[in-house]
């Protein structure tokens, strides 16, 4: 029996529909695929143009990426103790370096994000509040945190908590400004509607509209800052706060620069990691 029209015609979108979801589906297949081959071509050209390089002059200039991987690999199993605040770990010396970092990395990001966010979305919100504190901020922002150190060691003495705070000074400038620009940024059209559906106090203006509308920016802000951080993190090390920046730099005092260049790989690595950390945490959290 003959199908009715409308019967075809439901038969043809589902197919259309299908259709469009199958080519989808390959087409960000074909495109991820591409993307890996063109980064693999990409890093395969950098090793190359190193070791052509690091063939024409002496192993303590530049080492070559063999050098650098096998003294990553020694690091890496090369036993080591680990001790802080009354706990004794053994590790190993490459694990060891990068926890002693994180000692500071971690403390010091929390403060400034916790600081910076919240302060950013006041000055952004409030132009009242920002006409007071636009002359301090302006004049605070362009001063790098490493120029800081004096006063930070005077305050808090060289060490873990020097670093963390060197680090926090670096994260709260880069939130505050993301998180006052997000706000500024946000149309006016939803302060409107916020209005117009019944929002009259501050409290819930911020929690209800600004908040989520300015959460992109400070994903943003906290993105950026998580690389930045680790910049930091070397210079700050600079000042004996053992860890990855010490022992980099350390290293290639001695010219030990495939050591120097393993903890910098290490580096670079860690930054990847709490990268992808961060943007699984942002799927989950605002999907």
């Amino acid at each position: 029996m003959a199908s009715r029209p409308s019967d075809r015609n439901d038969v043809l979108s589902a197919t259309r529909e299908s259709a469009t979801v199958a080519f989808g589906a390959v087409d960000r297949s074909s495109l991820i695929s591409g993307r890996v081959g063109r980064g693999l071509v990409g890093a395969v050209v950098f090793v190359a143009g190193w070791w052509s390089l690091a063939g024409t002059v002496p192993s303590y200039l530049l080492p070559t990426p063999a050098a650098v991987l096998g003294a990553f690999v020694t690091e890496l199993t090369t036993p080591a103790t680990f001790a802080f605040a009354g706990v004794t770990l053994q590790l190993t010396e490459l694990s060891a370096v990068l926890l002693q970092s994180l000692l500071h990395y971690v403390p010091g990001l929390l403060l400034g994000v916790g600081l910076g966010t919240p302060l950013g979305i006041a000055l952004g919100y409030s132009t009242r509040l920002d006409e007071y504190f636009t002359p301090a901020v302006g004049l605070l922002r362009p001063i790098p945190p490493l120029a800081w150190m004096g006063f930070v060691i005077a305050w808090v003495g060289i060490g873990h908590a020097g670093a963390a705070v060197i680090v926090a000074i670096g994260s709260f400038w880069i939130t505050l400004l993301g998180a006052h620009d997000g706000v500024r940024e946000l149309p006016t059209e939803w302060i409107e509607v916020g209005e117009s559906l019944g929002v009259q106090d501050h409290t819930t203006m911020l929690r209800k509209v600004v908040v989520p509308g300015v959460a992109p920016s400070v994903f943003t802000a906290v993105r950026t800052s998580l690389g930045r951080s680790w910049m930091i993190i070397v210079a700050a090390e600079l000042f004996g706060a053992p860890g990855l920046g010490y022992r980099i730099i350390h290293t290639a005092q001695s010219l030990a620069m495939d050591v120097s260049m393993a903890y910098m790989l290490a580096l670079g690595l860690a930054y990847l990691a709490t990268d992808a950390l961060f943007q699984v945490t942002r799927e989950v959290v605002a999907p």
